[in-house]
């Protein structure tokens, strides 16, 4: 005799999962005013809230491009703070020779921005003007130029240590090519 009604199993492989219904799931809709597209992706509504925003994908891009993690902290406390996450999430960390590469698109790793700090220069600058602005720095604090100046030493040690994170990023940008 036949059954009555359709089965949701369709022998094996199971292509349904296990307690499955048929019927329609609620659907939250974004939070942005005007938009109806799903709201599949949460979003903080205030640092260490647990109240959550859910927008759309383009709508959650938007509130993260003005999002700042470490807004309020002073800068020794926005270190130890990143130096935790650093920590935390070591596990995770991609391979360096997976990731996107090119200068100016935010490829640069946080110690090669610390290192354009120390040469004061812009987060966009080529190797020829980290070059040419190692140079300088290093012409006017060099041991030979000071050469009792502790002061000088340290200081000349910080610009030679930048100009060799960034020599090895360029390097490695260089490698993959």
């Amino acid at each position: 005799m036949a059954k009555a009604g359709r089965s949701n199993d369709w022998g094996f492989p199971r292509w349904r999962s296990y307690d499955s219904s048929r019927e329609a799931v609620a659907q939250r809709e974004c939070d942005r005013h005007g938009c109806g597209e799903a709201g599949l992706c949460p979003a903080p509504k205030s640092p260490n809230s647990p109240d959550r925003w859910y927008f759309c994908q383009k709508h959650a891009a938007e509130y993260n491009k003005g999002w700042d993690y470490f807004e309020g902290l002073d800068k020794e406390q926005k270190e130890e703070r990143a130096k935790a996450e650093r920590q935390e999430s070591s596990g995770y960390t991609e391979a360096s020779h997976y990731g996107w590469m090119g200068s100016g698109d935010g490829t640069r790793s946080a110690d090669e921005m610390r290192a354009l700090d120390v040469l004061e220069l812009e987060s966009d600058a080529d190797f020829a003007t980290i070059k040419k602005a190692w140079r300088e720095k290093a012409k006017e604090v060099h041991p030979d130029v000071k050469p009792d100046d502790a002061e000088a030493a340290a200081e000349f040690q910080k610009l030679q240590l930048a100009y060799e994170v960034l020599k090895a990023g360029e390097e490695r940008r260089e490698w993959r090519g």
